[in-house]
């Protein structure tokens, strides 16, 4: 495998995880950090143990001799002229999530990476773990049958104690709970299922307790999808504003059996299953970004890297998995259903 150098902009609480995870995989070596602040890279050597040049201007950032990967890790209204300027570098990306607040910037990062053929990987990270990788199997098997119900719900409460809640909380920041954070739980639907929405409809409100005041959006949104198939319908929670420990929930039902979490039941296994049995796989059980599995999703990244494949998380998925995002808000806002049709590239 080649070693790829890693440029990462922005260096806040998510960039860090980044870092940490880079410097101990035998396929990266980060090289160089954009921030707006004047870091110091004595002490970025000493905190992660990773030799970077630091930039304060991203045009002389994306020239830095032999870079190979741009990692976009600033908040969420930066990442279009970004992606479209690394892209135009000819920069491989790694892309957080949401990819853009809204579908006119989302076609033009795409629009940019195709045109340049460069690989990308969103930061959709539960795709890769376990326990997305046996539901997925389970589901192409059909060993649940034909599924015609999905629930996939976020509940994380994000307060002033959460990294990023000082500019997420600002609409044209944060953009909706949905967007900022509870696409993970609407991807996640998508990439199991592999099947196309054909409709949405979506309401919204928010927590009345006084910290999530600051909140220029609605904080928590409930989002009915209807699919293509015209026959499966999805539910997907998205809850930012809640008083409880974290819960990622993901509910397949299908004509022959379930699975949840990491609980299947399947009346094609012979009748050997009288009750749930457990699958031994690793769960989305924290919202804190120190738990996300980066690890996993870099090293897919790497393999993808060196056959120069699309990876499972990339943009072209990803923006697939937005278009759906902005549907449902604008059902919110108008409180009609809204059709995909008008959120087509």
């Amino acid at each position: 495998m080649k070693t790829y150098k890693v440029g990462i902009v922005g260096f806040g609480w998510v960039a860090g995880a980044h870092l940490k995870t880079l410097v101990n995989l035998p396929n990266y070596e980060p090289v160089a950090i954009m921030s707006r602040r004047k870091l110091d890279p004595s002490q970025i050597k000493e905190e992660y143990g990773a030799d970077v040049k630091i930039y304060n201007d991203y045009d002389e950032f994306l020239n830095h001799k032999d870079m190979d990967i741009v990692s976009i890790c600033t908040p969420h209204p930066f990442h279009p002229e970004e992606t479209i300027k690394a892209a135009n570098a000819k920069k491989d990306l790694i892309i957080e999530k949401p990819i853009a607040l809204n579908f006119e910037d989302a076609v033009r990062m795409l629009d940019a990476v195709e045109k340049n053929r460069v690989l990308t990987s969103i930061g959709f990270w539960v795709r890769l773990i376990s326990v997305s990788k046996a539901m997925k199997s389970i589901i192409d098997r059909g060993l649940i049958g034909d599924v015609y119900y999905a629930e996939c719900d976020y509940y994380h409460g994000i307060g002033p104690w959460y990294g990023q809640f000082e500019w997420n909380v600002k609409k044209a920041m944060g953009g909706s709970s949905l967007l900022t954070a509870g696409c993970h739980s609407l991807d996640i639907m998508l990439y199991l299922l592999n099947m196309e929405v054909e409709e949405v409809f979506s309401y919204s409100t928010t927590n009345p307790h006084e910290v999530y005041k600051p909140y220029e959006y609605d904080t928590t949104s409930v989002t009915l999808l209807k699919f293509k198939n015209n026959r499966t319908l999805g539910k997907v929670a998205s809850v930012i504003d809640c008083m409880q420990p974290y819960v990622f929930n993901m509910n397949i039902v299908g004509s022959h059996g379930s699975i949840k979490n990491n609980k299947f039941y399947s009346k094609k296994i012979d009748g050997l299953l009288e009750n749930w049995s457990t699958l031994d796989v690793m769960l989305v059980d924290s919202g804190d970004v120190a738990h996300h599995s980066y690890n996993e999703q870099f090293k897919h990244f790497a393999e993808c890297l060196d056959a120069r494949k699309e990876t499972r998380n990339n943009l072209k998925s990803a923006f697939e998995t937005h278009r759906v995002i902005f549907a449902a808000d604008k059902s919110a806002r108008t409180g009609k259903p809204v059709s995909l049709d008008e959120f087509k590239k």
